[in-house]
């Protein structure tokens, strides 16, 4: 359980206690109480603003109002001071037989240990990542939001929310990346068929992974297309291609540790009508017209036509700096919408969004959450709105922006680049490096801040590698596991027994120290999965393991301080118990990044 949440509301227990005795006027809003560590561990262990926040509704100042409060809360178990601090704020100081109780609830729980409920009552939350246009395989780049996205999450499910995974493919429209996919397959074809093409046009794809695409077409369909004009082979060659790519991409994803529940196609959108029913219904609710825009800020597409008419969304009625484009070329009547032969032609990317969100809510989702690349931080106003309009405010949209990865080996810098067809792959670092190193590493770093991956650094076994160094502090807690065995035959180590064993003899104050921070983990849960932070998950792992590694260290000083202490099963059982705990919460860590927790290192 949330430690912190507990004495939340053991603080509104004693105000709604007061109010019971006519000590406090009714109606005070305690939703604004606050229960959590002070900035200063000096100052105790949890801190409220309980006082500051009642004083103007319970018409006492907010020290008068502190101390009352702290009289109370000074008699709650566990409990040794209630001390009032500055304006009012009440800092509550527990003594060492609560803590000890704590490692008790750690053991108890093993790696469930921090699952939470917050999210059993808030409806299903789609998690969309990844989502990379299907014209090749997933590099590193592409990595970094399918990590994050997964983690997310595992995270969100570990706090009791309904998660649904989902990978969204734009694979409809013409002109644009997925024609360029069928004619760099296309050409991949005639090369398998015999012919020399020439050189790649430019815009195309060059990368050698379309090779056995275009020869599995040609031993699929012959050379029957070889006579066809352009018209009569795009559509199969489009079709094909992307589910070729899809098959690479979930290859790629497996590696890393990742799969989808629910794969969503732009083209079925199309294809069942759902865009233009989400137009009409923008249409039936006056939120769009017809309209021009003026021409967009820097350079000025080459098919960009002054003055003309658009159908736009109101965008600018739900927070965008603009109203937005739904169709592309020429507008018609609106009325005379579905007899264009053309529909993929017809709508901007961003109407096909707008539908796909709107079917994401009408699927059961509220709760939207879309992990983008760097390369879309314009787009997320616009989409924000359309959630906000095509949801009627019910629906809430995150995005969650990952910043680039600079890839580099020995310091210097590894280039990639998708058309050029000389990018590194997630699948190529993946095999080099590892899933579970490059897991860790994407969560190393904020997703709003750029990330640098260094492919010799990841792998050295040093304290500057944090894969390493936590990796390292599980394995350790299992060596000295290994040599408890050793050193007292017939030791039971189960958590359960160590739970049952002589925790009072954890008395020093780092012992204490390192349990308070074990039962900070169910709060870091549930604040990070609040905010949709999973890396504050990686941070607090290494902050576990360098204290564990700290208190290991001293051992090395000073012999009475190691966790195995000859010729005293009680100490050394009490001890362990505390690395059990450590191992525990590692490893639960671990298991929401999706990382497997060593025994060992070699």
């Amino acid at each position: 359980m949330n430690l912190f949440k507990r004495f939340h509301n053991d603080i509104v227990a004693v105000v709604e206690g007061l109010v019971a005795e006519h000590l406090l006027p009714p109606g005070l809003d305690t939703g604004r109480i606050t229960a959590e560590p002070p900035r200063d561990p000096a100052h105790g262990d949890i801190s409220t603003n309980a006082a500051l926040v009642l004083a103007k509704g319970a018409r006492m100042k907010p020290r008068e109002l502190a101390e009352m409060l702290a009289g109370r809360l000074g008699k709650h178990g566990g409990v040794i001071s209630a001390e009032v601090a500055g304006a009012g704020f009440i800092n509550l100081r527990l003594d060492d037989g609560f803590w000890r109780d704590r490692l008790i609830d750690v053991l108890d729980s093993g790696t469930a240990y921090g699952d939470s409920d917050i999210g059993k009552d808030a409806g299903k939350v789609n998690v969309e990542f990844v989502s990379a246009n299907p014209t090749g395989p997933l590099h590193i780049g592409h990595g970094r939001g399918a990590v994050f996205g997964d983690v997310l999450a595992s995270l969100l499910e570990k706090a009791g929310f309904d998660v649904t995974r989902e990978y969204y493919i734009n694979d409809a429209g013409k002109g644009g990346q997925i024609e360029a996919l069928a004619r760099s397959v296309y050409h991949r074809y005639r090369e398998a068929l015999g012919e020399d093409p020439g050189e790649m046009a430019e815009g195309l794809y060059p990368g050698d992974y379309l090779i056995p695409v275009g020869r599995a077409l040609a031993e699929t369909d012959g050379d029957k297309w070889l006579s066809k004009p352009e018209a009569k082979w795009t559509d199969r060659f489009a079709n094909f291609s992307v589910d070729k790519m899809m098959a690479f991409v979930r290859d790629d994803l497996e590696a890393v540790g990742i799969s989808f529940d629910v794969f969503t196609y732009e083209r079925n959108l199309h294809q069942k009508g759902k865009v233009e029913k989400a137009v009409d219904w923008l249409e039936e609710k006056d939120l769009i017209f017809k309209g021009t825009l003026p021409p967009p800020k820097g350079r000025i597409p080459e098919d960009y036509e002054e003055g003309r008419e658009q159908l736009l969304f109101r965008a600018t009625d739900f927070g965008d700096d603009v109203d937005r484009p739904l169709t592309r070329g020429a507008d018609f009547p609106v009325k005379e919408r579905s007899k264009h032969k053309n529909q993929n032609e017809m709508w901007t990317y961003f109407a096909a969004d707008i539908a796909y969100h709107r079917d994401k809510f009408d699927r059961g989702f509220a709760t939207m959450i879309d992990v983008w690349g760097a390369d879309h931080g314009g787009y997320v106003k616009r989409m924000k709105a359309a959630v906000a309009a095509i949801t009627e405010g019910k629906g809430e949209l995150d995005v969650k922006i990952c910043q680039l990865v600079n890839l580099s080996e020995g310091g210097k810098p590894v280039r990639m680049s998708k058309r050029a067809g000389d990018f590194v792959t997630l699948r190529e670092v993946v095999d080099r490096v590892g899933k579970d190193v490059v897991r860790f590493i994407m969560l190393t770093r904020r997703n709003d801040a750029p990330l640098d991956f260094d492919l010799e650094k990841v792998t050295e076994q040093s304290r500057d590698n944090p894969v390493f160094y936590v990796q390292y502090a599980h394995a350790r807690a299992h060596s000295i596991f290994r040599h408890a065995h050793r050193e007292f035959p017939g030791i039971d180590i189960s958590p359960h027994n160590l739970a049952k064993g002589p925790l009072e003899r954890l008395t020093r104050d780092d012992e204490i120290a390192l349990i308070k921070l074990l039962t900070t983990w169910p709060r870091q849960v549930e604040s990070a999965a609040e905010t949709h932070e999973p890396h504050r998950i990686a941070f607090f792992l290494l902050e576990l393991a360098a204290a564990f590694h700290g208190l290991w260290n001293k051992g090395n000083d000073d012999a009475s301080l190691r966790f195995l202490v000859p010729g005293d099963e009680a100490l050394t059982a009490a001890r362990l118990a505390l690395v059990r705990g450590v191992a525990l919460v590692i490893a639960s860590g671990l298991g929401v990044l999706g990382v497997e927790p060593v025994e060992e290192l070699r």
